[in-house]
């Protein structure tokens, strides 16, 4: 599977917009990425191994967490995940 890494990620794994991994699932596919990458997991799992809530997966074009099975939907070597964190942020200045 190809794991799409999005630009303020990419110091932790060398650079490397897109990384390739094996995994059944969206969970062991990210197992398999912070494995191979360690500094990754601080910035996409909570303290307790729980997913951070300003980090979105798609599968495909799905977003994971509509779909049924979630972290444990079954993957193949053709799936293609995206991770996409939230931003915030604007002005505060009122003119």
């Amino acid at each position: 599977m190809k794991i799409h890494i999005p630009t303020p990620l990419r110091a932790y794994t060398g650079g490397q917009p897109t990384v390739s991994v094996p995994g059944a699932t969206v969970g062991e596919a990210l197992e398999q990425l912070t494995g191979a990458y360690p500094d990754l997991r601080q910035n996409l799992y909570t303290a307790d191994g729980k997913l951070r809530s300003f980090v979105n997966l798609y599968l495909n074009d799905d977003d994971i967490r509509y779909l049924p099975a979630k972290e444990a939907t079954a993957t193949t070597e053709s799936d293609e995940l995206t991770i996409i964190p939230s931003i915030a942020g604007g002005c505060c200045r009122y003119l």
